[in-house]
């Protein structure tokens, strides 16, 4: 007997169109990044040649980058499915503001810093893979802020994860394997957990596509599950966060790798787990945030302040440089802790300006470092003196990591704190400003130290720069340690006194976040 030939029709699971030109965007700044890896290990014998490829390939992953938030803004979220599968069976790309935002703040730090490696970074060490390390990064962070799966968030995760372990520990020196190994036990098991929670999620929902998982979850109605899910997921990512009290691993680490590797990190990768958070606990789990709400206020406030005091009692300025990013951190959990629309839109606003922030603080640390030969408070003085421009790009990014205005800082923490009056949740409010004023205190106190006193800590402020045995003079820094902090203190500087636009952008990302039809709508063309 012949067997019986059966024909499925798979069409409507497949897109029978062509994708649209402007939907390449989607992907192109994680194709660029992955070319740009490849090429660079390619010349990896070829020190002199690398920089200008890492460069010439991120300034095109920035110019993707506008096209697509361009794109985003003019016509909403988008979506681009893999292989022709429509989800959720295709694993998806999609970009909203949210996203599109961070992608291109990502990039423009990771620029900063390819220039700024040029002249601080060894040929042997650029040998040894920091070109490649970086543009992979860069690649893990973009696809962590494109994807559209919670499974492939993992993975994008893991490409992060892996170039920066390789970037810790470039230089081998004992110091950095110590902190290279605090970083990774913490975020192996940060990770780990993650991996855990979305087997669970799947067993509950049967999809990793995050709008089939935003739909699907509504039937569960704040169920047990759903609310435990909330929490494991809340633990993992506030480990990647570094938030208090799983935050340790961050000040024991950040100290020990290259400066402009510490840099990259500061931006970028606390804040993937700050993205992380905004996208499970306000898209997919709204019903698990509220379960957690106060909880989050908590351990937001913690956060801040842990950080604040932290950067108050310390005199290595590695160190206090840690603690601010810690306290940036707080300020972005009491955004989601509140949930309403003034807040998340203020923890975007933060995000974007955190990204900037750290980066640029960490690139000044290794500039002050150059004209003075040491970390030390205690030793450092009279670079004002020395370095007059210098003294004001470091007056104007301490003021802005403040949250005083006019700078980026002040926008973001204001909408925050109108966020929370607006919620009555009046203390995390106060926990913000309380925040607000340590710091200020801590960044006053480095200023005056570093800037303002005329020498070590025995030297009478302001009448004269000491000579430091191993410091360099102002005539004698690279213009590519000149140009990235003067391209991140002129954004800083635009953001805060033009902020209507980024108040706009971090607006509407607030929005797809807390309503998600626009984000289901996409994926699914409408049809749920």
């Amino acid at each position: 007997m012949a067997a019986t030939k059966t024909t499925v029709d798979i069409t409507a699971a497949m897109v029978t169109e062509a994708v649209p030109l402007a939907d390449w965007l989607l992907v192109a700044p994680v194709l660029l990044t992955m070319a740009g890896g490849a090429i660079s290990i390619i010349f990896r014998k070829k020190p002199q040649t690398q920089p200008w490829i890492a460069i010439s390939i991120i300034s095109l992953v920035i110019l993707s980058n506008i096209g697509l938030l361009t794109h985003v803004l003019n016509n909403g979220v988008v979506t681009m499915v893999m292989g022709s599968w429509l989800p959720p069976f295709g694993i998806a790309f999609t970009a909203d503001p949210l996203g599109a935002l961070l992608a291109l703040t990502a990039s423009i730090a990771t620029l900063c810093v390819a220039v700024f490696a040029m002249n601080s970074i060894a040929e042997s060490e650029r040998r040894y893979g920091f070109y490649p390390f970086l543009m992979m990064l860069l690649c893990g962070v973009t696809g962590s802020f494109l994807t559209g799966d919670i499974f492939n968030l993992y993975v994008w995760f893991e490409v992060l994860l892996i170039s920066s372990f390789g970037m810790q520990i470039l230089g081998n020196e004992k110091v950095q394997i110590d902190g290279a190994v605090k970083y990774a036990v913490l975020n192996l098991i940060a990770t780990t957990l993650f991996l855990a929670s979305t087997g669970l999620l799947y067993g509950l929902v049967g999809t990793l596509n995050m709008a089939d998982i935003a739909g699907k979850l509504k039937a569960f109605d704040g169920s047990g599950p759903v609310l435990g899910l909330a929490a494991l997921y809340f633990l993992a990512f506030a480990m990647k966060a570094a938030a208090f009290p799983v935050n340790f691993w961050l000040p024991a680490s950040y100290h020990t790798p290259r400066l402009v590797v510490a840099a990259i990190f500061a931006g970028l990768l606390t804040k993937v787990g700050v993205y992380a958070l905004l996208r499970v606990m306000v898209l997919l789990m709204p019903e698990g945030r509220d379960w957690l709400a106060t909880l989050i206020g908590l351990v937001a406030i913690a956060t801040m302040l842990t950080g604040s005091l932290g950067a108050l009692a310390q005199t290595d300025i590695r160190r206090l440089m840690a603690y601010l990013v810690i306290a940036g951190i707080g300020a972005m959990l009491a955004g989601i802790a509140v949930g309403n629309e003034v807040a998340v839109s203020g923890a975007i606003f933060y995000s974007m300006h955190s990204v900037l922030i750290m980066t640029a603080l960490y690139l000044l640390v290794a500039f002050m470092f150059q004209m003075s030969g040491t970390f030390s408070l205690r030793e450092i003085g009279g670079l004002y003196i020395r370095t007059p421009l210098g003294a004001t790009i470091g007056l104007i990014l301490l003021l802005a990591v403040a949250g005083l205005p006019p700078f980026s800082g002040f926008w973001a923490k204001l909408l925050l704190v109108a966020g929370a009056l607006e919620a009555d949740r009046g203390w995390v409010a106060a926990g913000i400003l309380v925040s607000g004023l340590l710091t200020t205190i801590a960044v006053g106190r480095l200023w005056i130290f570093a800037f303002w006193r005329g020498g070590n800590e025995h030297t009478v402020d302001g009448i004269q720069a000491l000579p430091i045995a191993g410091s360099a003079e102002a005539a004698d820094i690279s213009w590519s340690i000149w140009l990235p902090l003067i391209l991140l203190t002129t954004l800083i500087v635009l953001i805060g006194l033009l902020p209507e636009s980024m108040m706009s952008v971090a607006d509407y990302g607030a929005k797809t976040l807390i309503d998600p039809t626009a984000y289901i709508g996409s994926v699914f063309g409408g049809s749920r």
